[in-house]
């Protein structure tokens, strides 16, 4: 039995007995964001655990999970490309980051997004050029546009708040919730590192953002300023 397989079993003894609710975090109607996914009800802790146990499967068989139509094999193939970033040398990160690259389409769903684009995109870019995201963040593709602001996640984490902010603007104007909330969710932890900055940005861009980027931007502000912005908004 090779790895895959030996995979899949031990995901489908892990499905849980219970009704899955994981769709519930995900609109998978016709026309929704998710519609093209399927999800088998394995939770995160269980497929880090199974990651860990995996963490020798070659980028040929990762791809073989990543290119899954379940969520939770395509999110079993990043974690483990996670734990294989993190722990190679520098010409493998390169190799991993390309093939992180070229296979972005299946990076799909915001928890796939959420996962991995600051861990190997964000962490790759770190000490490069990182005019890559800017296209990214111009990309018709939804979720491209959301890889590039998540990425600076690792930009944050190392006080360096420059595109977060680059990449915020160009976003700010963006038509999907999920770009929205994400954009927002960056600003506040920009905001966590230097307030001034966020509030730099705000005071230009407040009224000229959806209010659900606004509100996730300012959720750790006192309330009379998070009034004051939302009053602007």
């Amino acid at each position: 039995m090779n790895n895959i397989l030996k995979i899949r079993a031990l995901l489908a003894q892990s499905i849980p007995k219970s009704k899955n609710l994981s769709v519930t975090f995900f609109k998978t109607g016709a026309g929704h964001y998710a519609e093209h996914d399927k999800f088998i009800g394995v939770n995160v802790p269980t497929l880090r655990k199974i990651a860990k146990e995996f963490s020798c499967l070659t980028l040929k068989e990762i791809k073989i999970l990543l290119s899954s139509s379940i969520n939770q094999e395509r999110l079993l193939a990043l974690f483990i490309l996670i734990d294989l970033y993190k722990k190679s040398d520098t010409k493998t990160k390169e190799t991993i980051y390309k093939f992180y690259m070229k296979n972005l389409k299946y990076v799909n769903n915001w928890n796939l997004v959420d996962a991995s684009a600051h861990l190997i995109l964000g962490a790759h870019l770190l000490q490069l050029d990182k005019s890559i995201l800017l296209i990214l963040a111009k990309s018709e593709i939804m979720w491209e546009r959301r890889i590039a602001i998540v990425a600076t996640w690792y930009f944050i984490r190392n006080n360096n708040l420059a595109y977060t902010f680059k990449i915020a603007k160009i976003l700010r104007n963006d038509d999907h919730d999920l770009i929205h909330k994400a954009v927002g969710w960056m600003l506040r932890e920009a905001g966590k590192r230097n307030i001034s900055l966020l509030i730099q940005f705000l005071d230009i861009y407040a009224t000229k953002m959806p209010r659900t980027m606004l509100r996730y931007a300012i959720e750790k502000f006192p309330e009379t300023k998070r009034k004051a912005y939302l009053k602007k908004c």
